[in-house]
């Protein structure tokens, strides 16, 4: 009898993970099929009917983290040059969808880039949209990766590289929560 529950509640289980496994599966379909997570954000919330696409918005949230030595040499800067970092929480209505850290080189966006980074609640991929940015994925893990917080699904680690002189101009870690699932 005992087999027979285990085995019962192991098959309603992995049924109730399943649905949960196809909209990982469709997240990371979405997600791969842009350079701006904003955008493929944008999409997700469209699809879901959270929201009309223009409302990402991106929530600041506080603390700062220096970049690491690591961080500088992907972004290719030296150790004089400034990096700015952005942390927030990336919302679609009232569902924060996920929490990204940003480390961006503002010597290669515009003023008015730095300026609505620095003034708006607007998202990186919206605000450096100009750049025609092309995303390169250094890492993707499914569940909570260094610096997500608790209830992250998916993690996704990328740098940013502007589309004329392929200079890297963001490094990003987005941690997509568990309101991306529902």
């Amino acid at each position: 009898m005992n087999g027979r529950f285990a085995l019962g509640a192991a098959l309603a289980l992995a049924g109730c993970a399943a649905p949960h496994a196809r909209r990982l599966q469709n997240l990371e379909a979405t997600l791969s099929a842009q350079d701006s997570a904003t955008a493929a954000l944008a999409q997700w919330c469209a699809r879901q009917h959270i929201a009309e696409p223009a409302a990402i918005v991106a929530e600041a949230l506080p603390g700062t983290l220096a970049p690491s030595p690591e961080t500088r040499r992907l972004l290719a800067v030296g150790p004089d040059e400034p990096v700015a970092y952005r942390h927030v929480a990336l919302a679609c209505g009232r569902a924060v969808l996920s929490v990204a850290h940003n480390w961006y080189v503002p010597g290669r966006l515009t003023p008015a880039m730095n300026r609505t980074l620095e003034t708006t609640r607007t998202p990186f991929g919206k605000a450096a949209a100009d750049t025609r940015f092309i995303r390169e994925r250094l890492a993707a893990i499914e569940g909570r990766g260094e610096g997500c917080p608790a209830g992250t699904v998916l993690t996704h680690r990328a740098l940013l590289h502007r589309a004329g002189d392929g200079a890297p101009i963001s490094l990003v870690v987005e941690c997509y929560t568990r309101a991306i699932l529902r």
